[in-house]
């Protein structure tokens, strides 16, 4: 039977991976887009106890490969003052000793909803989304069908480019439930699609390179609404075995924010 969520809960803090968040550059590797998620989570809950709702920031260093196996994630509150708060966390391997997998830090803000933007406001309003998701042909990542992995987890509307050739853009649904049994937040939702730029802005081919990210950093500048995420991604190299991998992200309303992952480029018999 395939899973029914990316996580299954064990013990405190503790989560087991399914198949759902299988990568593709080794099938004993997480993307890391399910993990940011359940990390997002964690600091989600931490920092709701103070009132602070809205992910401004998130930003992952990616120190290891997330094996598929079960997690421990542990969240510390930095600094929470009255308009904000800085979190840290950790990504544990709870199968190998403990072993540090990624780190992350948060900034959590409190929302207001008596401050909305005057009319005139330069810059304003925002832009807005690329064609809807209703209206455009689903597609599917290149290694669907392999095996189970991230991108049976996630559903794909197609708005421009084409997946793995170039600049791309794209909408993201999450088709399963992060952790069993709950609704994902809107955040969970951005933080599993927003590691993915590299891959659909991908500029190098599949077989014959690797441009893996060594981190993420996304910022928000509101709530995300609904289940669809939009990623207007572009690749860019500097010749030097690096690159950046920038998204623009929407929802159905319009902008929301930004992604952007630093890459390490590699020929695959050198990597």
């Amino acid at each position: 039977m395939p899973p029914t969520c990316a996580y299954e809960p064990r013990a405190a803090h503790h989560f087991a991976a399914t198949e759902y968040t299988r990568g593709p550059w080794n099938p004993q590797h997480q993307h890391a887009g399910p993990p940011t998620a359940l990390v997002c989570r964690a600091i989600e809950q931490a920092a709701a106890a103070q009132g602070l709702t809205h992910l401004g920031r998130l930003t992952v260093n990616l120190l290891r490969p997330v094996p598929l196996g079960e997690l421990r994630v542990d969240v510390t509150p930095d600094y929470v003052g009255r308009n904000a708060g800085h979190y840290s966390a950790r990504l544990l391997d709870a199968g190998a000793g403990g072993k540090e997998l990624a780190r992350f830090t948060a900034l959590m803000q409190r929302e207001d909803d008596d401050a909305p933007v005057p009319e005139g406001t330069p810059g304003h309003p925002l832009p807005r989304p690329p064609p809807l998701p209703a209206g455009c042909p689903r597609v599917y990542m290149p290694f669907v069908g392999k095996v189970i992995g991230y991108g049976d987890f996630v559903e794909n509307r197609l708005v421009a480019g084409t997946f793995f050739h170039g600049p791309c853009t794209a909408w993201f649904r999450m088709q399963y439930p992060l952790v069993t049994g709950e609704e994902p937040s809107p955040y969970q939702r951005v933080a599993v699609a927003a590691d993915s730029g590299n891959g659909i802005s991908a500029a190098l081919d599949f077989k014959s390179h690797v441009f893996v990210n060594c981190d993420l950093t996304v910022h928000l500048l509101r709530r995300p609404r609904g289940e669809w995420i939009c990623l207007e991604a572009r690749t860019s190299l500097g010749g030097n075995g690096c690159g950046l991998a920038e998204s623009a992200l929407y929802d159905e309303r319009g902008l929301i924010g930004r992604a952007v992952q630093s890459l390490a480029v590699r020929r695959r018999e050198a990597a």
